[in-house]
């Protein structure tokens, strides 16, 4: 460790820092590897804020780091409404220190003269992303860190619009936190500039949810749901929403629906992992429910599962609750002839949403990984209509009353086609075949790496290199047609040698897409100590008695694409 690094360590054993930071980061001293993975690095935002383990030291979750965000928040804020009493949402999920920290993050905000609405006890994040138009705040904040393991914690900024920081704001806010020194953090609050939100908030929140997701016209009395939070903050919402709704079998996992930042009963909070769901689905077979659903701590990713053509529960990936969901809205929507409506979705999603928004006659906008380039799409494009959409991450916003994604309204959007379906003498299930049956058979894939520290840092960046210096030729036994480096801006013809440069904003993203559609994409995570890489391929599909055997081929054929990639375990 060179002289700057331990130069860096001597200033967090004195002060601003407190004396308990300054004897934990004096141990830190007896463990080299745990030392320069806390300070080798500062916490940056990604496409989902910031995210990282609490502990002391520039690479950790504290007072400090948070509050040096906020201190360069504070001073951003301030330039932007100058002539503004500026107002921001706080919230916070159920994660250990969530509670302290976002009390810290308050007394910050409102010792800078800038007027605090905290939420009183922890709230899921759309209601956050919902209270700052609401209440019109211009900027809000919310500790969570996802589904992130539990010693993870993590920080959200949202602008006035309720969507995510993006460019301008992002970088700029970033130079003001760069600027700013752990002594000039204001931690003393002015009690003044405080005001506890609670139920008023909620109540508009649940009847804006019922509102905009209550689409279908089924029975809604015989559809049996059973619901798990996953320890998280939705208990303080689904079950009064579903109720609202018109939704009276609703089966709480009681195992699962007290908040609890070690999340207890799960190796993982995340309902993309099959295992978070099992409790879930146990009690589903209990009581013979028509539909699971379940959602990550802080209430913004959905998962589901729903009886298939056997009449088993099957889990759902992301993109075939996306194009359910929103085939659903695009069938319950009326349209006003003199205005243009949208659907949003993700490079890395199933390119079903394009083939659907074509079907339909409306735009499907593509945007980057993360869900505020979807919020953006509303703010770029005024004068059109935003419907609905999603990403693969089991991320779907219903309209734009909320500005992320919202497993909240998701949530009851999900019940609905269920209940109309199972009204029909149908199924949730029966409609994704009807989609398959319009659109082709899609099959997509999600494979991660984790690659922790500094060392994995290294690693990821090296796997991205390598594939933008060697990339393949063909996939399968397919050419690839075009590769797509929204590092560089370029899209090459692979057949021409032709370039070109794409609209969207620069990120470290490469597409490869072979002459049959097959699509892999590679980028390292914004918000885990991953890299992902996603899988498309698809085929015809006329016969629903072939599902099983095509959609097995389709795996088939994505492992060997792992295999040839070298992405196996």
């Amino acid at each position: 460790m060179d002289d700057n690094f331990m130069a860096q360590v001597a200033k967090w054993q004195q002060e601003p820092f407190d004396k308990e930071t300054q004897e934990k980061v004096t141990a830190l001293l007896n463990n080299p590897n745990a030392l320069e993975d806390a300070f080798y690095t500062n916490l940056s935002f990604g496409t989902g804020g910031m995210r990282g383990i609490m502990g002391v030291g520039t690479n950790r979750v504290n007072r400090y780091t948070f509050g040096r965000n906020t201190q360069g928040l504070c001073n951003y804020i301030k330039k932007k409404f100058p002539d503004k009493q500026a107002k921001v949402i706080i919230g916070y999920d159920c994660r250990h220190q969530s509670d302290t920290l976002a009390q810290t993050v308050a007394d910050i905000f409102s010792a800078n003269d800038i007027h605090v609405y905290l939420f009183s006890a922890l709230r899921p994040t759309p209601e956050v992303s919902f209270a700052v138009r609401e209440l019109g705040a211009q900027c809000g904040v919310v500790l969570t860190a996802s589904h992130n393991p539990p010693e993870y914690n993590g920080y959200k900024v949202y602008w006035e619009d309720g969507g995510q920081i993006v460019p301008p704001h992002d970088n700029a806010i970033i130079e003001e936190i760069n600027a700013t020194q752990f002594s000039d953090i204001q931690f003393v609050a002015k009690p003044e500039n405080f005001t506890s939100i609670d139920k008023e908030v909620d109540e508009i929140f649940q009847d804006a949810c019922v509102a905009n997701g209550r689409l279908g016209d089924g029975d809604r009395s015989k559809l049996k749901i059973v619901f798990t939070s996953l320890h998280g903050t939705s208990i303080t919402a689904i079950p009064a929403v579903l109720q609202k709704a018109g939704y009276s079998q609703v089966y709480i996992v009681d195992e699962q629906a007290e908040p609890d930042g070690d999340f207890p009963t799960v190796d993982s909070p995340n309902p993309e992992e099959p295992a978070a769901l099992a409790l879930a689905l146990q009690k589903a077979e209990e009581v013979n429910a028509d539909i699971v659903i379940g959602t990550d701590p802080d209430a913004d990713r959905l998962g589901i599962a729903v009886r298939n053509q056997k009449g088993e529960l099957e889990l759902l990936n992301g993109n075939q609750t996306m194009i359910v969901m929103t085939q659903f809205i695009l069938d319950h929507l009326k349209r006003d002839e003199d205005k243009r409506y949208f659907i949003g979705s993700t490079v890395v999603s199933t390119p079903m949403m394009e083939k659907l928004a074509s079907h339909y006659n409306l735009d499907c906008k593509i945007g980057l990984t993360g869900f505020k380039w979807i919020a953006k799409m509303i703010e770029d494009y005024p004068d059109e209509v935003f419907v609905g959409g999603g990403e693969e991450s089991f991320g779907f916003m219903v309209g734009d009353f909320v500005r992320d994604k919202d497993a909240i309204t998701s949530s009851l959007l999900a019940c609905e086609v269920a209940s109309t379906a199972l009204s029909n003498g149908e199924s949730f299930f029966d409609q994704l075949l009807k989609a398959y049956e319009a659109f082709g058979l899609f099959q997509e894939k999600l494979v991660s790496f984790v690659k922790k520290g500094k060392e994995g840092a290294h690693e990821i960046k090296q796997m991205m290199d390598n594939l933008r210096k060697t990339p393949p030729s063909e996939i399968d036994g397919v050419m690839i047609e075009t590769i797509e480096d929204f590092k560089t801006g370029i899209k090459l013809d692979c057949k021409t040698g032709k370039k070109e440069k794409m609209t969207l904003p620069k990120s470290d993203v490469i597409i490869f897409t072979a002459e049959n559609g097959t699509k892999v994409a590679a980028r390292p995570s914004g918000t885990e100590p991953k890299i992902k890489f996603y899988f498309s391929v698809h085929c015809p599909f006329n016969n629903r008695l072939e599902y099983t055997a095509l959609r097995s081929d389709l795996i088939d054929r994505i492992d060997r694409m792992c295999v040839q990639l070298g992405l196996t375990a």
